[in-house]
């Protein structure tokens, strides 16, 4: 499959401008046919002055499920206690195309986000400050939806606190800023797919990727955040088997979160030395 890349440079009028490069490149997840969600982005990135490039999502509508590659459907089933949407498989290649393109940039660090985060002039400063503030971070997750049990480890420069939570799913991919050693240990350890992709990317007792999260939501959701192109909970509930039937995915989620709260703890007491 062709993916099509575009980049927004930091300057819009006169392309041979010379201007400087924004620290790190801002790599933007979009549909084709979201367009308007790209436009608001590409102002944006004019406005404050970054380099984004726009990563061509994947319609997983688009592709049969005998097609899926690195997919294991039947332990997703197994996981999870529902079939996946083909929305969540659509996302999880995005992202694995967007982590692939950064790994060949050769840059040291980036930040991936979805087309439903706005951008601002602070998002890179206090990204990058989150990041350098924990010595050996891979990957700090600037946006979360919950936020359950929250265990500071430290303060960045830009005085954002970052830590990890004792309980989960936090939710969402939509915005997160990884190291390219980080990255090439993801585009390992998250393949095949058997989670949802938001879920497996925080799982650093898993990936091996010290992960972390800022306390508070570091980029701000744009309007088309309630518009998912995913799946909505009507969607989620037509694919979920019975109760009886979701015993493995029960089995793994008490395990998993057990395996939390030690991630979680470990790093907190860490920060106690």
């Amino acid at each position: 499959m062709l993916e099509r890349i575009s980049r927004v440079k930091s300057f819009a009028d006169d392309e041979s401008a010379e201007t400087p490069a924004a620290p790190i490149l801002i790599y933007v997840i979009n549909l084709d046919r979201c367009t308007d969600r790209w436009q608001r982005l590409r102002s944006q990135a004019v406005q404050f002055g970054l380099n984004v490039i726009r990563i061509g999502a994947v319609d997983g509508r688009m592709i049969a499920e005998h097609e899926r590659a690195d997919f294991h459907h039947r332990q997703f089933v197994y996981h999870n206690g529902r079939r996946p949407l083909a929305g969540e498989y659509g996302c999880y290649r995005s992202h694995i195309i967007a982590l692939t393109q950064f790994v060949a940039s050769g840059d040291a660090m980036a930040i991936i986000m979805e087309d439903d985060i706005d951008l601002s002039d602070r998002l890179i400063p206090r990204a990058i400050a989150a990041m350098e503030a924990i010595p050996g971070a891979g990957l700090v997750k600037l946006v979360n939806h919950r936020m359950v049990g929250f265990r500071r480890v430290t303060q960045s420069a830009e005085k954002d606190v970052v830590g990890r939570c004792l309980h989960g799913p936090q939710g969402s991919a939509a915005c997160y800023i990884v190291t390219r050693s980080a990255a090439e240990r993801l585009l390992h350890s998250l393949r095949p797919m058997f989670l949802p992709y938001d879920v497996a990317l925080e799982r650093g007792w898993a990936t091996g990727v010290e992960t972390f999260s800022t306390e508070e939501n570091i980029a701000d959701f744009s309007p088309y955040r309630s518009d998912t192109t995913i799946g909505k909970r009507s969607h989620y509930r037509a694919v979920k088997k019975h109760f009886v039937l979701r015993a493995s995915a029960h089995w793994f989620r008490t395990h998993d979160q057990v395996r939390r709260w030690f991630y979680a703890l470990r790093a907190s007491s860490r920060s106690r030395r």
